[in-house]
Protein backbone atom coordinates (compact mmCIF):
# COMPACT_ATOMS: atom_id res chain seq x y z
CA UNK A 1 0.00 0.00 0.00
CA UNK A 2 1.80 3.31 -0.69
CA UNK A 3 1.99 6.20 1.62
CA UNK A 4 -1.01 8.42 -0.33
CA UNK A 5 -3.84 5.83 -0.04
CA UNK A 6 -3.00 5.07 3.49
CA UNK A 7 -2.92 9.05 4.78
CA UNK A 8 -6.48 9.20 2.81
CA UNK A 9 -7.95 6.13 4.78
CA UNK A 10 -6.20 7.91 7.77
CA UNK A 11 -8.13 10.83 7.50
CA UNK A 12 -11.41 9.24 6.65
CA UNK A 13 -11.19 7.38 9.97
CA UNK A 14 -10.41 10.25 11.70
CA UNK A 15 -13.31 12.19 10.53
CA UNK A 16 -15.67 9.63 11.26
CA UNK A 17 -13.97 9.81 14.49
CA UNK A 18 -14.59 13.55 15.36
CA UNK A 19 -18.36 12.96 13.89
CA UNK A 20 -19.42 10.89 16.43
CA UNK A 21 -17.82 12.25 18.95
CA UNK A 22 -19.59 15.63 17.54
CA UNK A 23 -23.36 13.75 17.36
CA UNK A 24 -23.74 13.75 21.45
CA UNK A 25 -23.11 17.20 21.80
CA UNK A 26 -25.87 18.40 19.42
CA UNK A 27 -28.53 15.81 20.96
CA UNK A 28 -27.33 17.18 24.26
CA UNK A 29 -27.38 20.74 23.48
CA UNK A 30 -31.29 20.29 21.63
CA UNK A 31 -31.86 18.23 24.94
CA UNK A 32 -31.11 20.97 26.94
CA UNK A 33 -32.87 23.86 24.70
CA UNK A 34 -35.74 21.45 24.93
CA UNK A 35 -35.13 21.09 28.58
CA UNK A 36 -34.98 25.39 29.08
CA UNK A 37 -38.15 26.01 26.67
CA UNK A 38 -40.89 27.20 28.62
CA UNK A 39 -43.89 25.48 27.02
CA UNK A 40 -45.23 23.18 24.21
CA UNK A 41 -47.12 25.59 21.64
CA UNK A 42 -48.66 25.61 18.38
CA UNK A 43 -47.42 27.85 15.43
CA UNK A 44 -49.18 29.05 12.25
CA UNK A 45 -48.30 31.55 9.68
CA UNK A 46 -50.54 34.31 9.50
CA UNK A 47 -51.74 35.37 5.63
CA UNK A 48 -54.30 37.58 3.61
CA UNK A 49 -57.32 35.67 2.50
CA UNK A 50 -61.35 37.15 1.53
CA UNK A 51 -62.81 38.36 4.50
CA UNK A 52 -66.82 39.52 4.48
CA UNK A 53 -66.81 42.03 7.26
CA UNK A 54 -70.04 42.24 9.53
CA UNK A 55 -71.18 44.56 12.40
CA UNK A 56 -72.56 42.74 15.16
CA UNK A 57 -74.66 45.01 17.50
CA UNK A 58 -76.92 44.86 20.08
CA UNK A 59 -81.06 45.55 20.84
CA UNK A 60 -84.23 45.13 22.01
CA UNK A 61 -87.27 43.83 20.15
CA UNK A 62 -90.24 46.01 20.08
CA UNK A 63 -94.17 45.57 18.58
CA UNK A 64 -94.42 46.97 14.95
CA UNK A 65 -97.43 48.50 16.43
CA UNK A 66 -98.92 48.23 19.44
CA UNK A 67 -102.96 50.19 19.62
CA UNK A 68 -104.20 50.81 22.23
CA UNK A 69 -107.95 49.83 22.65
CA UNK A 70 -111.16 52.02 25.00
CA UNK A 71 -114.31 52.36 24.88
CA UNK A 72 -115.51 55.81 23.06
CA UNK A 73 -118.26 56.51 25.50
CA UNK A 74 -118.04 56.49 29.07
CA UNK A 75 -120.21 55.92 32.58
CA UNK A 76 -122.13 52.49 31.09
CA UNK A 77 -120.93 48.71 32.79
CA UNK A 78 -118.75 46.52 31.03
CA UNK A 79 -121.18 43.40 30.44
CA UNK A 80 -118.74 40.96 29.29
CA UNK A 81 -115.15 40.71 27.74
CA UNK A 82 -114.90 38.28 24.84
CA UNK A 83 -110.83 37.87 24.79
CA UNK A 84 -107.60 37.61 26.72
CA UNK A 85 -103.96 37.89 26.26
CA UNK A 86 -102.93 35.94 23.43
CA UNK A 87 -106.09 35.70 21.61
CA UNK A 88 -105.90 36.11 17.86
CA UNK A 89 -108.26 38.69 16.85
CA UNK A 90 -109.54 40.07 13.13
CA UNK A 91 -110.59 43.11 12.08
CA UNK A 92 -114.18 44.17 13.32
CA UNK A 93 -114.15 41.47 16.16
CA UNK A 94 -116.05 42.18 19.13
CA UNK A 95 -113.36 42.48 21.90
CA UNK A 96 -116.03 44.13 24.56
CA UNK A 97 -119.12 44.58 25.35
CA UNK A 98 -121.18 47.46 27.29
CA UNK A 99 -124.38 47.19 29.06
CA UNK A 100 -127.24 49.14 26.98
CA UNK A 101 -130.15 49.60 28.83
CA UNK A 102 -129.50 53.33 29.31
CA UNK A 103 -128.32 53.56 25.47
CA UNK A 104 -131.09 52.24 24.31
CA UNK A 105 -133.16 53.86 26.32
CA UNK A 106 -131.79 57.34 24.90
CA UNK A 107 -132.11 55.75 21.02
CA UNK A 108 -136.12 55.34 21.66
CA UNK A 109 -136.09 58.63 23.46
CA UNK A 110 -134.97 60.50 20.83
CA UNK A 111 -136.69 58.55 18.02
CA UNK A 112 -140.02 59.81 19.89
CA UNK A 113 -138.63 63.41 20.26
CA UNK A 114 -137.69 63.10 16.19
CA UNK A 115 -140.84 62.42 15.69
CA UNK A 116 -142.95 64.75 17.39
CA UNK A 117 -140.20 67.57 16.02
CA UNK A 118 -141.69 65.82 12.23
CA UNK A 119 -144.98 66.71 13.29
CA UNK A 120 -144.59 70.28 14.32
CA UNK A 121 -142.64 70.93 11.28
CA UNK A 122 -145.63 69.57 9.15
CA UNK A 123 -148.38 71.44 10.49
CA UNK A 124 -145.93 74.61 10.57
CA UNK A 125 -145.74 74.08 6.90
CA UNK A 126 -149.73 73.77 6.35
CA UNK A 127 -150.46 77.00 8.06
CA UNK A 128 -148.08 78.27 5.96
CA UNK A 129 -149.25 76.93 2.92
CA UNK A 130 -152.95 78.21 3.85
CA UNK A 131 -151.43 81.42 5.05
CA UNK A 132 -149.94 82.10 1.61
CA UNK A 133 -153.38 81.36 -0.35
CA UNK A 134 -155.13 84.54 2.35
CA UNK A 135 -152.38 86.26 1.23
CA UNK A 136 -153.25 85.81 -2.13
CA UNK A 137 -156.33 87.17 -2.07
CA UNK A 138 -155.19 90.17 0.32
CA UNK A 139 -157.42 88.52 3.24
CA UNK A 140 -153.58 88.43 5.40
CA UNK A 141 -151.10 90.94 6.17
CA UNK A 142 -147.50 90.61 5.06
CA UNK A 143 -146.40 90.61 8.68
CA UNK A 144 -148.30 87.52 9.89
CA UNK A 145 -146.80 85.85 6.57
CA UNK A 146 -143.58 86.34 7.57
CA UNK A 147 -144.22 85.26 11.20
CA UNK A 148 -145.68 81.94 9.72
CA UNK A 149 -143.12 81.97 7.33
CA UNK A 150 -140.18 81.79 10.36
CA UNK A 151 -142.23 79.04 12.43
CA UNK A 152 -141.70 77.03 9.36
CA UNK A 153 -138.13 77.23 9.28
CA UNK A 154 -137.76 77.24 12.99
CA UNK A 155 -139.66 73.78 13.37
CA UNK A 156 -137.40 72.21 10.17
CA UNK A 157 -134.64 73.36 12.46
CA UNK A 158 -136.07 71.62 15.23
CA UNK A 159 -136.60 68.06 13.10
CA UNK A 160 -132.60 68.75 11.98
CA UNK A 161 -131.84 68.92 15.60
CA UNK A 162 -133.77 66.21 16.54
CA UNK A 163 -132.17 63.97 13.53
CA UNK A 164 -129.08 64.57 14.86
CA UNK A 165 -129.64 63.35 18.56
CA UNK A 166 -131.19 60.27 17.30
CA UNK A 167 -128.06 59.64 14.97
CA UNK A 168 -125.95 60.33 18.11
CA UNK A 169 -128.11 57.88 20.48
CA UNK A 170 -127.67 55.77 17.79
CA UNK A 171 -123.97 55.59 17.35
CA UNK A 172 -123.48 55.67 21.04
CA UNK A 173 -125.45 52.91 21.07
CA UNK A 174 -122.83 51.30 18.58
CA UNK A 175 -119.94 52.62 20.35
CA UNK A 176 -120.97 50.11 23.39
CA UNK A 177 -119.81 47.35 21.24
CA UNK A 178 -115.69 47.63 21.11
CA UNK A 179 -114.36 46.32 18.28
CA UNK A 180 -110.43 45.31 16.99
CA UNK A 181 -109.44 48.26 14.55
CA UNK A 182 -107.00 45.28 12.96
CA UNK A 183 -105.98 41.53 12.63
CA UNK A 184 -103.34 41.28 15.61
CA UNK A 185 -102.52 39.58 18.80
CA UNK A 186 -104.17 40.65 22.41
CA UNK A 187 -100.75 41.57 24.17
CA UNK A 188 -102.43 43.10 27.50
CA UNK A 189 -105.84 43.68 28.96
CA UNK A 190 -106.74 45.95 31.81
CA UNK A 191 -110.78 45.74 31.46
CA UNK A 192 -112.89 43.83 34.23
CA UNK A 193 -116.85 42.57 33.73
CA UNK A 194 -118.64 45.19 36.11
CA UNK A 195 -116.56 48.11 35.91
CA UNK A 196 -117.70 51.44 34.56
CA UNK A 197 -115.90 52.46 31.64
CA UNK A 198 -114.53 55.69 31.09
CA UNK A 199 -114.05 56.90 27.64
CA UNK A 200 -110.86 56.83 26.06
CA UNK A 201 -109.43 54.27 28.94
CA UNK A 202 -107.10 52.00 28.17
CA UNK A 203 -109.63 48.61 28.00
CA UNK A 204 -106.89 45.98 25.76
CA UNK A 205 -103.10 46.77 23.78
CA UNK A 206 -103.14 44.86 20.51
CA UNK A 207 -99.94 43.64 18.76
CA UNK A 208 -101.19 44.86 14.84
CA UNK A 209 -100.85 42.00 12.64
CA UNK A 210 -98.56 39.83 15.08
CA UNK A 211 -95.31 41.90 13.99
CA UNK A 212 -92.49 42.49 15.96
CA UNK A 213 -89.65 44.92 14.73
CA UNK A 214 -85.89 44.85 16.23
CA UNK A 215 -83.97 47.91 17.35
CA UNK A 216 -80.30 47.77 17.01
CA UNK A 217 -78.07 50.38 18.58
CA UNK A 218 -75.76 51.56 16.06
CA UNK A 219 -72.37 53.63 16.76
CA UNK A 220 -72.57 57.18 15.03
CA UNK A 221 -69.55 56.99 12.86
CA UNK A 222 -71.05 53.65 11.54
CA UNK A 223 -74.64 55.26 10.48
CA UNK A 224 -73.33 56.31 6.97
CA UNK A 225 -72.56 52.01 5.93
CA UNK A 226 -75.82 51.33 6.29
CA UNK A 227 -79.01 52.15 4.80
CA UNK A 228 -82.75 50.83 3.99
CA UNK A 229 -83.40 47.25 2.47
CA UNK A 230 -79.89 45.64 4.32
CA UNK A 231 -80.56 42.07 5.23
CA UNK A 232 -79.96 41.43 9.00
CA UNK A 233 -79.67 38.23 10.74
CA UNK A 234 -81.02 38.55 14.38
CA UNK A 235 -80.06 35.94 17.23
CA UNK A 236 -82.58 35.57 19.47
CA UNK A 237 -81.59 34.43 23.24
CA UNK A 238 -82.04 30.78 22.21
CA UNK A 239 -79.29 30.87 19.62
CA UNK A 240 -81.71 30.58 16.85
CA UNK A 241 -81.10 32.76 13.85
CA UNK A 242 -83.92 34.89 12.13
CA UNK A 243 -83.75 36.98 8.69
CA UNK A 244 -85.03 40.58 8.56
CA UNK A 245 -84.27 43.71 6.88
CA UNK A 246 -83.21 47.48 7.79
CA UNK A 247 -86.53 49.21 7.19
CA UNK A 248 -85.47 52.76 8.31
CA UNK A 249 -82.14 54.23 9.86
CA UNK A 250 -83.34 56.66 12.48
CA UNK A 251 -81.86 60.38 11.31
CA UNK A 252 -81.38 61.47 14.37
CA UNK A 253 -78.29 60.30 17.49
CA UNK A 254 -78.39 59.98 20.57
CA UNK A 255 -76.37 62.95 21.97
CA UNK A 256 -75.59 60.91 25.52
CA UNK A 257 -74.66 57.79 24.06
CA UNK A 258 -73.50 58.96 20.11
CA UNK A 259 -75.36 55.99 19.22
CA UNK A 260 -78.23 55.91 16.46
CA UNK A 261 -80.95 53.24 15.98
CA UNK A 262 -81.87 51.14 13.09
CA UNK A 263 -85.51 49.72 12.60
CA UNK A 264 -85.52 46.28 11.48
CA UNK A 265 -88.60 44.35 9.86
CA UNK A 266 -88.74 40.51 11.44
CA UNK A 267 -90.75 37.80 10.33
CA UNK A 268 -93.09 36.72 12.69
CA UNK A 269 -91.97 34.12 15.11
CA UNK A 270 -93.11 32.13 18.19
CA UNK A 271 -89.88 32.87 19.58
CA UNK A 272 -89.21 36.41 19.14
CA UNK A 273 -91.63 38.56 21.54
CA UNK A 274 -91.46 42.11 22.44
CA UNK A 275 -89.14 42.85 24.83
CA UNK A 276 -86.69 40.26 24.58
CA UNK A 277 -82.56 41.15 23.73
CA UNK A 278 -81.93 39.96 20.68
CA UNK A 279 -78.49 40.60 18.98
CA UNK A 280 -77.98 41.85 14.82
CA UNK A 281 -75.32 40.80 12.15
CA UNK A 282 -75.13 42.57 9.22
CA UNK A 283 -72.65 42.33 6.36
CA UNK A 284 -70.80 45.62 5.09
CA UNK A 285 -68.60 44.04 2.26
CA UNK A 286 -65.99 42.15 0.94
CA UNK A 287 -62.45 42.92 1.14
CA UNK A 288 -58.48 41.22 1.82
CA UNK A 289 -57.45 41.56 5.32
CA UNK A 290 -55.23 39.37 7.66
CA UNK A 291 -56.64 37.16 9.99
CA UNK A 292 -55.44 35.55 13.31
CA UNK A 293 -56.70 32.85 15.46
CA UNK A 294 -58.81 33.95 18.66
CA UNK A 295 -56.77 31.45 20.29
CA UNK A 296 -53.65 33.52 19.49
CA UNK A 297 -55.01 36.85 20.82
CA UNK A 298 -54.26 37.92 24.48
CA UNK A 299 -55.50 40.98 26.03
CA UNK A 300 -53.49 42.92 28.93
CA UNK A 301 -54.58 46.28 30.12
CA UNK A 302 -57.07 46.88 27.44
CA UNK A 303 -54.52 46.24 24.58
CA UNK A 304 -54.57 42.77 22.38
CA UNK A 305 -51.21 41.28 21.55
CA UNK A 306 -50.16 38.15 19.74
CA UNK A 307 -46.75 36.53 20.17
CA UNK A 308 -44.43 35.97 17.09
CA UNK A 309 -42.24 33.25 16.84
CA UNK A 310 -38.74 34.03 15.79
CA UNK A 311 -35.99 31.74 14.01
CA UNK A 312 -34.05 30.74 17.18
CA UNK A 313 -37.62 29.50 19.28
CA UNK A 314 -38.02 32.62 21.06
CA UNK A 315 -41.49 34.91 20.88
CA UNK A 316 -41.89 38.32 20.73
CA UNK A 317 -44.91 39.92 22.17
CA UNK A 318 -46.67 42.49 19.26
CA UNK A 319 -49.08 44.89 19.99
CA UNK A 320 -51.96 44.45 17.09
CA UNK A 321 -55.16 46.42 15.94
CA UNK A 322 -57.80 44.44 16.31
CA UNK A 323 -60.96 44.58 14.18
CA UNK A 324 -64.11 42.79 13.65
CA UNK A 325 -64.95 38.42 14.43
CA UNK A 326 -65.76 35.75 12.31
CA UNK A 327 -66.25 32.59 13.57
CA UNK A 328 -62.95 31.68 15.24
CA UNK A 329 -61.02 34.09 13.51
CA UNK A 330 -60.17 38.03 14.10
CA UNK A 331 -59.45 40.69 11.66
CA UNK A 332 -55.60 41.81 12.09
CA UNK A 333 -55.65 45.85 11.12
CA UNK A 334 -52.58 46.76 12.08
CA UNK A 335 -48.93 45.61 13.97
CA UNK A 336 -49.02 42.35 11.82
CA UNK A 337 -47.89 41.23 8.64
CA UNK A 338 -49.00 38.67 6.48
CA UNK A 339 -46.35 35.37 6.44
CA UNK A 340 -45.51 36.34 10.22
CA UNK A 341 -45.61 33.11 12.11
CA UNK A 342 -47.67 33.68 15.14
CA UNK A 343 -48.35 31.08 18.55
CA UNK A 344 -51.91 30.20 18.09
CA UNK A 345 -52.37 27.72 21.18
CA UNK A 346 -50.84 28.53 24.87
CA UNK A 347 -50.24 31.97 23.96
CA UNK A 348 -51.60 32.95 27.30
CA UNK A 349 -48.85 31.32 29.25
CA UNK A 350 -46.29 32.99 27.67
CA UNK A 351 -44.00 35.78 28.22
CA UNK A 352 -41.43 37.83 26.27
CA UNK A 353 -38.90 36.52 25.31
CA UNK A 354 -39.28 33.15 26.15
CA UNK A 355 -38.13 29.79 24.25
CA UNK A 356 -40.61 27.54 23.24
CA UNK A 357 -40.89 23.84 21.91
CA UNK A 358 -43.47 23.57 18.30
CA UNK A 359 -45.89 20.82 18.85
CA UNK A 360 -46.63 21.77 15.17
CA UNK A 361 -46.74 24.18 12.65
CA UNK A 362 -49.08 25.37 9.43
Amino acid sequence: MTTSRFARRLWRVRSLVFVFCLLPAAVALAQALDSQASLTVDAGTVEKSDFTRYVTLSGTLYPWQEVLIAAEVGGYRVEEVLVDVGDYVTAGQELVRLSTELLDAALNSSAAALKQAEAAAANAHLALDRARQLAERSLLSAADLDQLNADALSADGRVDAAKADHDSARLRLRYARVLAPDDGVISARTVSVGQIAQAGAEMLRLLRQNRVEWRGEVPEAMLPELQAGQSVTITSVDGREHPGRIRVVAPTVDAATHTGLIYVDVDSDAALRPGMFARGKIALGESQAILAPLSALVSSDGYNYVFVLNADRTVRRQLIQTGAIVGGQIEVLGGLDAGARIVTNGAGFLKDGDLVNLANTR
